[in-house]
């Protein structure tokens, strides 16, 4: 309880909350640049704290997700079928992608809707075997894209209710 205090009663705090909720596949800047602004964070704060939240899993995920599946799939046959659902995933969007490459994934990541974003675009990434080096770029300009989209969107929604 006093972590979650902590997490909302100081401007820290709520930036790191709001990098955690940032990292969370599917929520990521999306809903994290919101959350900040919702918890008191300024624009600019909430946008940095989203952006680098969003960016920790992506190196992980490029370089290491094909070795997870491959130890899930020996060690627990029974998550085989969201193993799947997920490679099935990472190469629909792959298509996407790899005729532009990294302009195409830059693209993919830029735009805010659901089924885009970092935790994607790096999953695609690496099923397309782009290298970290190449990849990383292309998502971080995505994301910080994406970041000011956000940003934007927010100020509007905030404006229009106050």
């Amino acid at each position: 309880m006093e972590l979650l205090k902590w997490l909302t009663d100081n401007q820290l705090g709520e930036m790191v909350f709001t990098m955690l909720v940032s990292m969370l596949p599917v929520i990521e800047l999306r809903g994290g640049v919101p959350f900040g602004t919702a918890l008191g964070l300024p624009p600019g704060a909430a946008l940095a704290a989203g952006v680098v939240g969003n960016l920790i899993p992506v190196p992980f995920i490029i370089v290491y997700i094909r070795r997870v599946f491959l130890w899930l799939r020996r060690r627990c046959p029974r998550l085989n079928t969201l193993v799947d659902r997920l490679e099935r995933k990472a190469h629909l969007k792959g298509r996407k992608v790899s005729k532009y490459k990294y302009l195409g994934l830059y693209i993919f990541v830029a735009i805010p809707l659901p089924g885009t974003g970092a935790w994607t675009g790096a999953l695609a990434a690496a099923f397309l075997d782009m290298p970290l080096r190449k990849a990383l770029p292309s998502i971080i300009l995505g994301v910080l894209t994406a970041g000011l989209i956000m940003t934007f969107a927010t100020g509007l929604v905030v404006a229009t209710i106050n």
